[in-house]
């Protein structure tokens, strides 16, 4: 038994312009619009099976976002067009203390903070996004927690960069980057993870535990995210009939 990952889900003050701004951004289609929730995805049928979530957000954004996804770019002239772009839609620059780095930093219209890479060998193959960055204290523990929440193996391990790809070779890569800034409320972006449908939930909750998953006291969680990773990262397992009812 295991479960996979379905999305990474953005709480956004106005859901469906930052999808529009993603969707724009990427090439993705949005393929879900409703009040609650649009979800933006590749278009290619072959693709990536990993959406963008945007759900309507229930507090403002606060500091630095711990998650956030790095754009490839397939050559120096490509990452120039894709910052183009980015600026043209809304986005803006922004300094988090990177100095002087070949990749540009850059927030989207609601100030979540992403990277325009320049070109690297290890993500000609990863189509738009070439990874989703998790900060983290000890890279080497959390991912092993999220091989096991995801079923994506450790494809490139050690500090300060850990990372798991797709067992299919399609897709972004997984990376958990070493950092000292300690986590502060709950993320805006936030991971979640799906059953197979012959999978017990109850079940899976249970190994997502044995793992060193927590769950969030009813008390302090907020609809939708029940569990909690190794480093408190909320996140959640939804049910396999419909991807956006959380378990």
């Amino acid at each position: 038994m295991t479960t996979r990952l379905a999305c990474v889900v953005f709480d956004a003050d106005q859901p469906r312009m930052v999808a529009d701004f993603w969707a724009r951004l990427l090439g993705w289609t949005v393929t879900l619009d409703r009040p609650g929730e649009v979800d933006v995805a590749a278009p290619d049928a072959a693709g990536p099976d990993l959406a963008l979530t945007f759900l309507p957000a229930s507090r403002a954004k606060s500091g630095k976002n711990r998650i956030h996804l790095d754009v490839a770019s397939r050559s120096t002239d490509h990452q120039r067009m894709q910052v183009d772009r980015a600026l043209a839609l809304g986005a803006r620059p922004v300094d988090i203390g990177q100095g002087e780095v070949p990749w540009m930093v850059l927030a989207d219209p609601e100030g979540n903070e992403f990277c325009v890479l320049e070109p690297r060998e290890e993500y000609v193959d990863t189509g738009a996004v070439a990874a989703i960055v998790v900060d983290t204290f000890d890279p080497q523990r959390l991912a092993q927690f999220w091989s096991t929440a995801s079923g994506w193996p450790i494809s490139r391990g050690g500090p300060p960069v850990t990372g798991l790809r797709s067992p299919t070779g399609l897709g972004s890569w997984l990376e958990f980057v070493q950092t000292e800034e300690v986590k502060q409320g709950r993320n805006r972006l936030h991971l979640d993870v799906a059953a197979f449908p012959a999978d017990d939930p109850t079940a899976e909750v249970n190994r997502l535990r044995a793992a060193g998953a927590s769950t969030i006291e009813p008390a302090g969680a907020e609809p939708g995210l029940p569990l909690a990773d190794p480093e408190a990262n909320e996140f959640c397992l939804l049910s396999t009939a419909d991807d956006g009812a959380a378990l």
